[in-house]
């Protein structure tokens, strides 16, 4: 019998545990090995089950989720993915659930706990797979010595399928590509700077902050498309602005972004950006999501190939899956130079690894040697 993720959850919510249950169930290489109502319940059972992955709640009885992921990174390290209704409403939450230690998170439906469930079955199991496959890197990252079974990052496992979700019984929402928002038309506008482009997803809130904190006034507009949902962009915008030297902003249609600025692609929408009389601007835009991604990486490039062209210096980073991995080769195409984050640096390397496959990247860097290398071509 092939090996499976162990996934257990700790949720206060009966039918949220029961949901979790059947969306893991749902995909033949994940196994929800056990449930917990609190943390305190959830301790022991740890223990006995040995999880590999936890989806943690944060507001439940007997001790909060932020406070047990602070207690859990400290005494037994296990992949964390935050999973929870209280998100929504307090994100400041889940930039300092990233910031402990979680993998990545989650927003559990809160009105309607069936509403939108077929989309949450993809993005869990993916997001669960992932961490899994990047367990190494994860124990490495926090100074921890990792288990004798973890020799080596375990997406080389052979018996476990780490592609794509499989989920049965629910819907694995179709691709779209950059296409719908914007057709591969070279625009006869002619830039006066550069622009910087980056797209991140997956350890991108912390890999922003380290890529760009010497960032100055002087340097070119910069534009980021990070996977982030709606509201939740409002705080790491305000955080990058507080930490960074630069200016940083939310985008709004409309906003011209100049140098010593930053602007951050706005939750649940598309951002791209647009040329007038030489000068760059951002166009905030509605539709469909792209490359399962709404604000979409992919979308950002594919306007940078469009407009910025060869003014255009392109950085991926962090993230899974392979948004922007098109758009980066486009840019590429149309003269811009690319930079990937290298592997050894990645919480996952899966959207850098994807562009460089696809041809669109002309240097892989360790994170702390982007920047320099980007302002050099500005």
């Amino acid at each position: 019998m092939a090996t499976k993720i162990k996934v257990m959850s700790v949720d206060d919510s009966a039918l949220i545990r029961q949901l979790l249950t059947k969306i893991v169930s749902s995909d033949p290489s994940l196994e929800m090995v056990g449930t917990a109502a609190n943390p305190i319940l959830a301790e022991s059972k740890i223990k006995t089950l040995k999880p590999d992955i936890l989806t943690l709640d944060i507001e439940m009885p007997e001790m909060d989720g932020i406070t047990y992921l602070k207690k859990l990174m400290l005494n037994n390290p296990i992949p964390v993915i935050m999973f929870s209704s209280l998100l929504e409403k307090h994100r400041e939450l889940a930039l300092d659930a990233l910031n402990i230690g979680a993998f990545d998170y989650v927003i559990k439906p809160s009105a309607n706990v069936r509403d939108g469930v077929e989309e949450l079955a993809t993005d869990l199991v993916e997001k669960i797979k992932n961490a899994y496959a990047n367990r190494g890197k994860f124990y490495k990252k926090h100074g921890i010595s990792m288990p004798g079974d973890i020799k080596e990052s375990v997406i080389h496992t052979t018996s476990i399928n780490l592609e794509a979700p499989q989920t049965s019984g629910f819907k694995v929402y179709q691709k779209n590509t950059a296409d719908i928002i914007l057709p591969l038309t070279p625009s006869r506008e002619v830039p006066l700077d550069k622009i910087i482009l980056i797209g991140s997803s997956t350890g991108g809130t912390e890999a922003l902050v380290e890529c760009l904190k010497d960032v100055t006034p002087s340097a070119p507009p910069i534009v980021i498309t990070q996977h982030m949902p709606e509201h939740f962009t409002t705080s790491f915008a305000k955080r990058l602005n507080n930490v960074l030297k630069i200016e940083v902003f939310e985008s709004e249609d409309g906003m011209s972004v100049g140098r010593g600025q930053a602007i951050l692609s706005r939750g649940a929408k598309h951002t791209m950006i647009k040329v007038r009389n030489g000068k760059y601007y951002v166009e905030v835009r509605d539709g469909d999501p792209v490359t399962r991604h709404r604000p979409s990486v992919d979308v950002l490039f594919r306007s940078g190939a469009v407009y910025a062209k060869h003014k255009a210096i392109g950085i991926i980073l962090t993230g899974m899956g392979d948004d922007g991995a098109n758009g980066m080769k486009e840019m590429h195409d149309a003269g811009a130079y690319n930079i990937a984050q290298n592997e050894e640096t990645c919480t996952v390397f899966g959207m850098p690894r994807e562009a460089i496959a696809r041809g669109g990247v002309d240097e892989i860097l360790p994170l702390d040697k982007i920047l320099a290398a980007a302002l050099k071509k500005a």
